[in-house]
């Protein structure tokens, strides 16, 4: 009865038996260097495989745990930054109670004087105001009077009677003297200047604190910061595709970025989002992680909890990419590893002695230059790593020799730069008085042309050369500008013509030094040809930008010339980072074009700056766009910071 299954397990060891001779029969019929090349391939590529199946299958875990810690680390830099607007808050907040002036006036029992309440709002809110605007992420600060005997003095102080309505009022009273942080999606505007304005619907944070004198209530402060500014990386455009931040505020309502459409893409809804975090978030406080499917996509999420705000951080990820990144990667590996060991037992058995070769050039090399020498070549081509490596030692001495080029270059031009100061180490003043003398010989000879000549230059000189300061005021920039117009009608026969629009509140108008002469200059150099020119100065106000154009009825540019040209001050130059001949003047003087625009940009930011504007044979104009700030004591108005 038991005869039939030993007859089949012998018949099946004979089986694997006969297999194993006839592969070892066929081994033995190759060559030995084909049998060294299976023996070398078998030998290393099976544990390479065994290994990498072992090492991938804990890949995937490492991969996600580190995408946790990236996580965590862009919470705790949010929180960073959360912090840091807390503080700018409450600062700002007990500020606004620094003043006497304020504390009295809110807790005076009689109407106060119309003096005093010019000398309030002149000194005392216009500090509260200077803090708004010396804090750019400040959206709004106001104070909120509970006495009867003070009035409202926009836009600062307000009624506390017109916020009683407001859902946080009563949060605010019961709090004593505790803050209250209170998140809205929208503001009920107080004060409705035109229809259509009753709310602003930019999602803010508040911090309202009351305030006390005498230890009785007076009022309440409000700070206001939009949550773009407020969570800066949650609301930033620059977040990757395969991930979002989000923040739950106490009441359990989610705000994140709209233009961010990570989870909108992926389908993962606000209501999938709170279900999921509720699940793990029994308690308030700390932080954590957890894991969730939506369809058939996982997703991580990383909380962290803000306990001054009572409410949480969450960053959400897709881990689709990571899962499917980690397969990829080990396929490519395993495959690589494939490819590579049969390619190293091919070339094992002739590769030594060249890589020897090649090793003991470059230890040769080495020598030469640890004795001085760099004037060599090293002749190894190639790749590998000795190619690698013989290439950047190539690098490396065009490098040394590069260096050592600019060092007897830059002392040279060191050098250069002594003998110049040297040369020019003239008193300025000594300058002035000759000019003055040689003046004064030309009015005793009744020589006006020359003595007016000698009055312009002498100022264009003192102009140039007291450089006390990076701001001017329109009026003195324009004078400069005459008196150039003045020497340059000596040269030109009197062809050039001057003409302002300017009124005298606008002549006040703050503007770098030095930003309208290579202007003007540049109209003159290559508008001016064999015929009369007008140049005319105006400027126009839009909202708080002030807008300078120099403008001649010259000879005019291509329009081609004049989109380059706009694309060269916008890269501050030419294309390899010289400055472009057409818009500077000769070389050795003159700002430019692009360097006027730099420097526009540097002091007053990206959105102002130059532009050009030409119809050849017609006009040539040049827009400057600048901050609109008058320097008479006061602002433009009352939305322009005060520069001190």
């Amino acid at each position: 009865m038991h005869d039939g299954p030993r007859k089949r397990g012998r018949s099946m060891t004979s089986y694997w038996k006969q297999k194993k001779e006839k592969i070892m029969f066929r081994l033995e019929q190759l060559t030995l260097q084909k049998r060294l090349v299976i023996a070398y391939v078998l030998i290393m590529l099976l544990p390479s495989l065994l290994i990498s199946l072992y090492i991938f299958r804990g890949l995937t875990g490492n991969t996600v745990q580190e995408l946790q810690r990236n996580n965590e680390y862009a919470l705790e830099i949010e929180q960073i930054n959360i912090r840091n607007n807390i503080e700018t808050m409450k600062r700002a907040s007990e500020r606004t109670f620094i003043e006497t002036q304020v504390i009295t006036y809110l807790a005076q029992p009689d109407l106060m004087s119309v003096w005093d309440l010019i000398e309030l709002d002149r000194i005392s809110l216009q500090n509260i105001l200077r803090i708004q605007y010396n804090n750019p992420s400040i959206e709004r600060i106001r104070l909120y009077t509970s006495n009867p005997k003070t009035n409202e003095m926009l836009p600062v102080l307000y009624y506390e009677s017109r916020v009683k309505q407001d859902p946080w009022y009563s949060a605010v009273m019961e709090a004593d003297k505790d803050d209250v942080w209170i998140f809205s999606r929208s503001t009920r505007e107080l004060i409705q200047s035109r229809p259509g304005l009753e709310e602003d619907f930019k999602p803010k944070i508040s911090l309202y604190q009351q305030k006390f004198a005498g230890g009785m209530h007076v009022g309440i402060s409000q700070v206001d910061m939009l949550m773009t500014n407020f969570f800066p990386n949650t609301f930033s455009p620059l977040q990757d595709d395969q991930s979002q931040m989000i923040v739950f505020d106490p009441e359990g309502e989610i705000y994140r970025n709209p233009a961010n459409g990570f989870l909108d893409r992926f389908g993962v809804s606000d209501d999938i989002l709170i279900k999921q975090f509720a699940l793990i978030n029994s308690d308030r406080g700390g932080k954590g992680s957890f894991k969730f499917n939506v369809g058939n996509i996982p997703f991580l999420g990383v909380y962290s909890y803000i306990e001054p705000l009572d409410v949480y951080m969450l960053k959400v990820s897709s881990l689709k990419a990571v899962y499917d990144g980690v397969n990829q990667t080990r396929n490519l590996i395993i495959l690589a590893n494939a490819v590579l060991l049969v390619i190293l037992a091919l070339a094992t058995y002739f590769m030594n002695s060249v890589i020897l070769k090649k090793l003991h050039v470059l230890t040769d090399s080495m020598k030469k230059v640890r004795q001085g020498d760099f004037g060599f070549d090293i002749n190894i081509r190639g790749g590998g790593e000795v190619g690698d490596l013989a290439h950047h030692f190539r690098k490396m001495l065009r490098k040394i020799n590069e260096l050592i080029a600019d060092a007897v270059n830059k002392q040279a031009a060191s050098k250069e730069a002594e003998l110049a100061t040297l040369k020019n180490q003239i008193d300025s003043h000594f300058l002035y008085n000759t000019l003055e003398n040689i003046k004064m010989m030309a009015e005793i000879n009744d020589q006006r042309e020359i003595s007016n000549a000698l009055t312009s230059l002498g100022g264009m000189m003192r102009y140039n050369m007291r450089w006390t300061s990076e701001y001017v005021r329109l009026r003195d920039e324009l004078n400069h500008i005459s008196n150039y117009i003045h020497i340059a009608n000596i040269r030109f026969d009197d062809r050039i013509r001057l003409v302002t629009d300017i009124s005298d509140w606008d002549m006040n108008q703050e503007l770098l030094k030095m930003s309208l002469q290579p202007v003007v200059e540049n109209s003159i150099k290559h508008g001016l040809g064999d015929k009369e020119m007008t140049i005319a100065i105006r400027t126009e106000t839009i909202g708080e930008t002030m807008l300078i154009t120099v403008t001649d009825d010259g000879m005019g540019i291509s329009a081609d010339y004049v989109q380059e040209l706009n694309r060269r001050i916008l890269r501050g130059g030419t294309p390899n980072g010289e400055p472009d001949k057409r818009d500077t003047a000769e070389k050795g003087n003159g700002i430019g074009l692009a360097n006027v625009h730099s420097r526009i940009q540097m002091h007053f930011g990206k959105e102002y700056g130059l532009q050009v504007d030409s119809e050849q044979g017609a006009y040539t104009c040049v827009t400057i766009r600048i901050p609109y700030l008058i320097l008479n004591g006061g602002l433009a108005n009352e939305n322009i910071a005060d520069r001190g």
